[in-house]
């Protein structure tokens, strides 16, 4: 009999799968973010819509998607080797690189952030303030939750603000 944590894994495995035979077959993917691993590019509650693409669709600074040990990853593209087709890769909270990407793994490019309601296209080079912020991060997990502590409040301070001019308007 399977472990409930043997289970899950199972039941992960398969919804990842069916999200990459969504992008290939379909070409554009939507997909919720969970981790930090990009903040401040991208923020948890964000929801990519992602293209389909090989290493050769993409340049340095594109936001990708791309599958390892079972899991999906949303990191910035570092460089290219092109002598085997891979791709260097890293979340800009993090400190290292991830291993190269083989073309295989590479899902997709993300094309554009929802976020807040409003369509944002992702940028190729973080701002001298988002660089901060990223630097912080990557040094310190008290950082991270503070800044995503803080993200998180002025979600809800938007959304009741959102919600409060809505029913004025109703009115």
């Amino acid at each position: 009999m399977k472990s409930r944590s043997q289970s899950l894994a199972d039941e992960h495995a398969v919804k990842l799968e069916l999200a990459a035979e969504v992008l290939t077959s379909s070409g554009r993917l939507r997909l919720g973010v969970t981790g930090w691993s990009m903040l401040p590019a991208v923020w948890p509650g964000d929801t990519l819509t992602i293209e389909s693409a090989n290493s050769e669709a993409v340049s340095d600074g594109d936001i990708v998607l791309f599958r390892r040990d079972g899991r999906f990853f949303v990191h910035r593209v570092l460089g290219k080797i092109v002598k085997n087709s891979t791709i260097l890769t890293r979340g800009d909270a993090m400190l290292q690189p991830d291993p190269p990407v083989a073309n295989r793994d590479l899902l997709g490019k993300v094309v554009f952030i929802l976020r807040e309601g409003r369509r944002i296209r992702p940028r190729r080079n973080l701002s001298f303030s988002s660089r901060a912020v990223s630097a912080a991060v990557r040094r310190s997990d008290i950082a991270a939750r503070v800044v995503v502590g803080v993200h998180g409040r002025l979600q809800k301070l938007f959304v009741q603000n959102s919600n409060h001019r809505a029913s004025a308007c109703q009115n």
